[in-house]
């Protein structure tokens, strides 16, 4: 079985985010509402922004910067106060166990390599099969109602001896 690792946006990320009210690498406005009017999962701490209760803020991210190969920004949101960072055990956040979500397999340079629906399963076991898949190097999981990405998930670290 390989472990894996969730992986939220930066903590740098969302801290710029609310500090400047831009978004990193465009510039563009961030919006920040008060409070939140619906369903909004955090980028960052990977929990959902409970709507008429916490704010949040919505700003263009880029979900591939880092790997190597061109933008491809979309809107994403956060906390609009400070949250701490997902640090999970390599399975799906607790928020996302049950619900209608997609998961894209990519390689090199971007190239999609395989996608799996999950309803009504927590996905770590289809998550395994697609790492099981030769040249996978990530997958992100997106929300099939909206469409959105939400987080990245990589392989995990091995000790020294191979194992997990």
């Amino acid at each position: 079985m390989q472990n894996l690792k969730i992986v939220p946006i930066p903590t740098a990320v969302a801290a710029n985010v609310r500090a400047t009210m831009k978004a990193p690498m465009y510039g563009f406005p961030a919006h920040r509402e008060h409070p939140a009017a619906g369903r909004a999962p955090c980028r960052h701490c990977l929990k959902l922004i409970r709507p008429q209760v916490e704010e949040l803020i919505l700003f263009t991210h880029d979900a591939f910067h880092g790997l190597g190969v061109e933008p491809l920004p979309g809107p994403v949101y956060i906390h609009a106060e400070f949250c701490r960072a997902f640090a999970g055990n390599g399975h799906l956040p607790e928020e996302y166990v049950g619900q209608q979500l997609r998961f894209e397999a990519f390689g090199e340079n971007r190239a999609r390599l395989g996608e799996k629906r999950v309803e009504g399963t927590d996905g770590d076991e289809l998550l395994q099969e697609l790492f099981e898949q030769p040249g996978v190097r990530y997958v992100h999981v997106r929300s099939t109602t909206a469409g959105c990405y939400l987080f990245r998930v990589e392989r995990g670290e091995t000790n020294g001896n191979g194992c997990s």
